[in-house]
């Protein structure tokens, strides 16, 4: 039943390329904003759309490999937990960030955009999902 606990499953879109951070000591993270559609028909059968954004930070090998596979627009599925941190403004003013922190991401999507997204630098065809608890 832990499991259960602080757990999201998300399938989504890429917002933007991910920014990936190479720390001290060699560590990686990537940082991307991803959106997630929910359909629907209202009472006047009109399809509706409703678009909400999510943050969503990797670690390691994850950021390793949404560097390398991903891109603005491509279709991904996104395990992890649900992470609120604060931090003051330089005005002083306190303000608090919601963020998915990545365990797993799942390439979705059509083969040829995965293709595309390869193509900004030559990468290995292997991976496809990647679990990095041990990362975190």
């Amino acid at each position: 039943m832990s499991n259960f606990r602080n757990h999201v499953q998300l399938i989504g879109n890429v917002g933007e390329d991910p920014k990936i951070t190479l720390l001290d000591g060699g560590r990686k993270v990537a940082r991307f904003p991803m959106a997630t559609n929910e359909h629907y028909t209202n009472n006047q059968g009109e399809k509706i759309q409703n678009t909400d954004w999510h943050q969503v930070v990797a670690w390691g090998k994850t950021a390793d490999i949404l560097e390398k596979y991903t891109a603005k627009g491509s279709e991904i599925g996104v395990q992890g937990k649900i992470k609120t941190r604060s931090y003051t403004t330089e005005d002083g003013n306190q303000r608090y960030v919601t963020e998915i922190i990545a365990d797993e991401v799942l390439l979705m999507g059509p083969k040829a955009a995965q293709e595309d997204s390869q193509s900004k630098t030559p990468k290995s065809k292997t991976a496809k999902k990647t679990s990095t608890k041990k990362d975190a």
